[in-house]
């Protein structure tokens, strides 16, 4: 006769690939938390803490401090590019998405900065990558004769602009200065919001 095991005496399930999945979710979650306050130089093991996760288990799922800065940062780029991609998306709604994601996070700032001002000179590729995309996602909706539409770099030096503006100590603080930047270009701006999934 076979001794079939109780529910107490059986070994618990191996969660393997869904503890992977929460903790790569976790360290996402407390980098964006960590990178909205302090910006991209913010300590990995500050990440991990937050995150209630060891630095090893950090390494496994990012192997450097610009996999986390992208996996994070991926997110804030992704939505510019699906709110670009709207049937009828203008420049001004895609510029409202911007402006929210400008006053959220000083880690997103950090990313605008990194082609904006004039850079390409010590900017991390990663971050070179990204700028890019929001440049694109940007362009593609900008009408002839728009104050953005000059030469080659005016549009991401003024994002950089209106991004040294976005200083305050709340985010309402920071989405005034925001506008009133965007006001002094002469550039229209929707409503500053993130884009609903």
């Amino acid at each position: 006769m076979t001794h079939q095991p109780t529910q107490d005496e059986r070994r618990p399930a191996n969660d393997g690939r869904k503890a992977a999945a929460r903790n790569r979710a976790a360290l996402i979650a407390a980098a964006r938390e960590i990178y909205a306050d302090s910006g991209l130089n913010a300590p990995l093991s500050a990440i991990a803490r937050r995150a209630g996760v060891g630095q090893g288990v950090l390494y496994r799922h990012f192997p450097d401090r610009a996999a986390v800065a992208t996996a994070v940062l991926e997110e804030n780029v992704r939505q510019i590019e699906q709110v670009a991609a709207e049937p009828g998306a203008g420049i001004v709604r895609v510029l409202g998405v911007l402006t929210w994601h400008q006053t959220q996070s000083a880690a997103f700032i950090s990313l605008l900065h990194a082609e904006g001002a004039g850079g390409g000179t010590g900017v991390p590729a990663y971050a070179s990558a990204l700028s890019e995309r929001v440049e694109r996602a940007l362009r593609a909706h900008l009408p002839a004769g728009h104050p953005l539409a000059g030469e080659r770099d005016d549009l991401m030096v003024a994002v950089a602009m209106v991004s040294g503006a976005v200083t305050g100590p709340t985010r309402e603080h920071r989405e005034r200065r925001a506008l009133a930047a965007w006001r002094l270009l002469g550039v229209e701006v929707g409503p500053v919001l993130p884009l609903e999934d």
